[in-house]
């Protein structure tokens, strides 16, 4: 029964990472985007310029995304 439960743990963190990834992925370089060309900011753009950061934040948002992906990608490939 513990293992069930601990490979309960691991498809529910492998999914986060992969979820969480895709988020910041598309919120980050969509809002980049969306920024440089269109001249308007959603969601973490949005929320950024607000508090003043550069515009290049959003580009580090959507590069964290990445790693996570990354980071879950080498999780699946480890279980196999």
């Amino acid at each position: 029964m513990a293992k069930t439960l601990k490979k309960s743990d691991n498809s529910t963190g492998q999914g986060l990472l992969w979820l969480f990834g895709v988020i910041l992925v598309i919120q980050g370089f969509g809002s980049a985007i969306t920024e440089a060309g269109w001249d308007t900011s959603f969601g973490v753009a949005g929320l950024l310029r607000a508090a003043h950061v550069p515009e290049w934040g959003t580009l580090l948002v959507g590069f964290a995304g990445v790693a996570l992906l990354a980071a879950a990608a080498r999780r699946h490939r480890a279980k196999r």
